[in-house]
């Protein structure tokens, strides 16, 4: 039997009877070692690191060529989804490397309870996080409570086929990939140190909301990250928490995406 078969996922992360139940199960059962795992928070740092730095780079080579992010839809669409791209896919590798894979040390699966709970928790939170960006807006004013992605759509000009590349990425790509590294790397990081899952809960709510650069938005994101985290939290598993990001993305991608074909 190779290592990879004979790590199997632990009961406690198997499917709960309910939302309830699994709401109850938080502090009931612990999370248990992490076995085979030999990454942690050296991983995320670098996945991080490789994040950013091809973002600058990208961006570097496209002013070198005389393209900036006003005029160029490929330098919009290179520089917007090969640095996620890359990151999430290395921290796919590191599973594989230094692991059991991403299914076993990131919980990157999919269940139906995780769909339902998702779903559940994705309606409430798209309800919170209505009603926080308009208080949010109210505060800092319409031009600073925009993302830094749809200051993008808005001042690209993209054709069509460039605006439905940005709709995919920012509604499913990008969620996907930011759970892979969020919720699924830094938070076995995490856990790896024998930390308790709420303590995860919330030091990858806080990362996730300030490693976005938006200093305008940051109390936003951490209230928006806080149902994605629930749904991991509630859950062990990827699956709801992307099904969360997913539901929170999407409306604003379509938003853009209709502003971008001049529907709206």
């Amino acid at each position: 039997m190779t290592r990879l078969q004979g790590v199997s996922e632990p009961e406690s992360l198997k499917p709960k009877r309910g939302f309830l139940e699994s709401v109850r199960d938080i502090s009931r059962n612990p999370e248990p070692e992490r076995v085979g795992q030999r990454w942690g928070f050296g991983a995320f740092i670098l996945v991080e690191a490789v994040f950013i730095l091809s973002a600058v780079f990208i961006t570097a080579v496209g002013k070198s060529l005389g393209a900036n992010l006003e005029n160029s839809t490929s330098l919009v669409l290179i520089g917007s989804l090969v640095p996620i791209l890359l990151a999430a896919g290395l921290a796919i590798a590191i599973t594989y490397v230094r692991g059991n894979g991403p299914v076993v040390d990131l919980r990157l699966s999919m269940t139906k309870e995780d769909l339902v709970i998702g779903l559940k928790i994705g309606l409430g939170g798209l309800v919170l996080t209505l009603a926080a960006a308009k208080l949010w807006t109210n505060i800092v004013g319409a031009e600073n409570a925009t993302s830094a992605v749809g200051d993008l759509f808005t001042e690209a000009n993209l054709p069509l086929s460039a605006a439905i590349t940005m709709f995919l990425y920012m509604s499913f790509i990008g969620p996907i990939c930011e759970e892979i590294i969020f919720r699924g790397l830094l938070w076995g990081a995490v856990e790896r140190q024998g930390w308790s899952r709420w303590a995860a809960f919330v030091l990858t709510t806080v990362i996730f909301a300030v490693s976005h650069l938006e200093p305008h938005r940051t109390w936003l994101l951490l209230v928006i990250a806080i149902p994605i985290g629930i749904a991991r939290l509630v859950t062990r598993r990827l699956g709801a928490s992307i099904v969360v990001h997913v539901m929170n993305n999407f409306l604003p991608g379509l938003t853009l995406l209709l502003m971008s074909a001049g529907v709206m």
